[in-house]
C-alpha cells in the first residue's frame, strides 16, 4: 500500500504543475463484509480536457490480502459530444491456497456522451451515454462439474443511459448494461478474481461486485439546489448474474458543501439477493476538495 500511495501522490504532484484546476477526493465505504477506500485527483489540463488518477484498496472478508487497483481516466469535452477513456489495472493479489494461482486484472472502459437537448433558457438538458469496456483477469475458474482451472478470462460490457435535468433542480437517469464473455460462460460456476465489475459498467452500488453479471438495469432520481451545491439522490438497480443469485441495490445519498471548496457526500446502500437472506448494508463517506 505504501508504494501505491507514493505513486498516487507523485502523479498528483506532476500533473498539478500543468493543471488549471484540481479536484481531489477521498472516500471510505464499509460494511460487515468489506472495507473499501478510494482516492482520486482530476485535473483540467485545457479548457476541454480533463485527466486524472485513481487508486483503490478493497478488503473483502473472504479474501486474505487487500486488493489494490489504479486507474487513469481522460475526458475530452467538445460541447455536444464528449469522450471518456479509463484504463485500469489491478495489482497481483496473492492466493492463500497453493492450488489457485495469484490473481490480477486490467482493462479499458470507453464512453461516448451526446447532448440531445441544451435549453439554457429553461435549464433543461438531456444527455445520452453509450459505452463499451473490456476486462481481462488472471485467476481461477470453477466449473459446474466440480473441476477448476487456473487461467486468463476475458469479458466485455456494453452500456447505454439517458439523463434528464429539469430547471437545474431535478435530475433523472436510467441506464442498463449487458455483459459478454468471449472465453465462454455456460459451464462456469464461479471465478476467483480481483476485478470489480463496476470498472466495466455502472452498477449503482457501493459493494465490491466480483460475481460475473448477465445484465443490469437501474435508475436514479436527484433533487438539486444549484445555488449552494447540495443534492439528495435515490437510486435502484436490479441485476442478474451467471455465478450468483439476482440482486436488488438501493442507495440513498446526500451531498452538501461545508465551505467554498469542500463537498461532503454521505451514502447508504442496501443490497439484497432475490429470495435469499443474504443482505448487505454499506455506508460511505466521501470528501471532495477543489483547488
Amino acid at each position: 500500500m505504501k508504494k501505491l500511495t507514493l505513486l498516487f501522490l507523485f502523479s498528483i504532484s506532476a500533473l498539478t504543475l500543468q493543471a488549471r484546476t484540481v479536484d481531489v477526493s477521498a472516500s471510505y465505504a464499509g460494511g460487515t463484509h468489506l472495507d473499501k477506500t478510494h482516492v482520486a485527483a482530476t485535473m483540467a489540463l485545457t479548457l476541454n480536457t480533463l485527466a486524472g488518477i485513481e487508486a483503490g484498496a478493497v478488503n473483502p472478508r473472504y479474501i486474505k490480502d487487500t486488493i489494490y487497483s489504479l486507474a487513469v481516466p481522460v475526458v475530452l469535452d467538445l460541447g455536444t459530444v464528449g469522450f471518456t477513456l479509463r484504463p485500469f489495472y489491478y495489482f497481483k493479489n496473492k492466493s492463500d491456497n497453493p492450488l489457485f494461482q495469484d490473481a490480477n486484472a486490467y482493462g479499458l472502459n470507453a464512453q461516448l456522451r451526446m447532448t440531445l437537448n441544451d435549453d439554457r433558457v429553461e435549464n433543461i438538458y438531456t444527455h445520452a451515454v453509450m459505452g463499451a469496456s473490456y476486462g481481462r483477469q488472471k485467476g481461477t475458474a470453477f466449473y459446474q462439474d466440480g473441476s477448476f482451472e487456473n487461467r486468463y478470462y476475458s469479458q466485455m460490457a456494453y452500456t447505454f443511459g439517458i439523463s434528464q435535468i429539469l430547471y437545474n433542480a431535478f435530475g433523472f437517469e436510467v441506464d442498463g448494461a449487458v455483459f459478454q464473455y468471449p472465453d465462454g460462460i455456460s459451464e462456469v460456476a464461479g471465478f476467483r478474481g480481483v476485478l470489480d465489475q463496476q470498472d466495466l459498467a455502472r452498477l449503482l452500488t457501493l459493494d465490491f461486485v466480483q460475481a460475473l453479471p448477465k445484465y443490469s438495469v437501474g435508475a436514479r432520481a436527484t433533487r438539486m439546489w444549484a445555488e449552494n451545491g447540495s443534492t439528495l439522490y435515490l437510486s435502484y438497480r436490479y441485476g442478474e448474474f451467471h455465478t450468483a443469485r439476482p440482486e436488488h441495490s438501493i442507495m440513498f445519498g446526500n451531498t452538501f458543501p461545508i465551505g467554498d471548496r469542500i463537498l461532503v457526500d454521505v451514502t447508504y446502500n442496501h443490497v439484497r439477493e432475490v429470495k435469499d437472506k443474504n443482505r448487505r448494508d454499506i455506508g460511505s463517506l466521501r470528501l471532495n476538495v477543489s483547488f
